[in-house]
């Protein structure tokens, strides 16, 4: 599996999963494709024999200079468990440290209790908001 930096393009192949991925719940609309457009050096792609089998969309926060901000994260429902999204958040968390931050939030929806419980293994449950989507 490798995981790479987000391509504007990818937006085209990952926003018609996303509804299907979360079990059919409307989720596309919280993914705008201009994060695949400026926040291509703090995103990424986990591919598998090139099928894109997740995703990890953060950013720096411009207002708060030692946060970083994880805004949306999925995972292919066959791949889950594989540590797709541990690797995910893992380069995440090497680039936020390049950049000198060392606080990083992250938003689920309190119904998502597989969320919350990986939010809590990651170690980012202090950070973690809950919020209704």
């Amino acid at each position: 599996m490798e995981i790479r930096s987000v391509k504007w393009l990818d937006y085209y192949v990952i926003s018609p999963l996303i509804n299907e991925w979360w079990g059919g719940r409307q989720m596309s609309d919280k993914l705008p494709k201009l994060f695949f457009d400026h926040f291509k050096n703090t995103s990424f792609i986990a591919e598998k024999d090139g099928k894109i089998v997740g995703f990890l969309i953060g950013f720096l926060s411009q207002t708060y200079p030692e946060e970083a901000y994880i805004h949306f994260v999925g995972v292919h429902p066959d791949y889950r468990k594989h540590g797709i999204g541990k690797r995910l958040y893992n380069e995440f968390f090497n680039i936020v440290k390049k950049n000198g931050r060392n606080i990083v939030r992250c938003v689920t929806s309190p119904v998502n209790k597989v969320s919350i419980a990986f939010h809590t293994k990651m170690g980012v449950f202090d950070n973690l908001k809950l919020s209704h989507f």
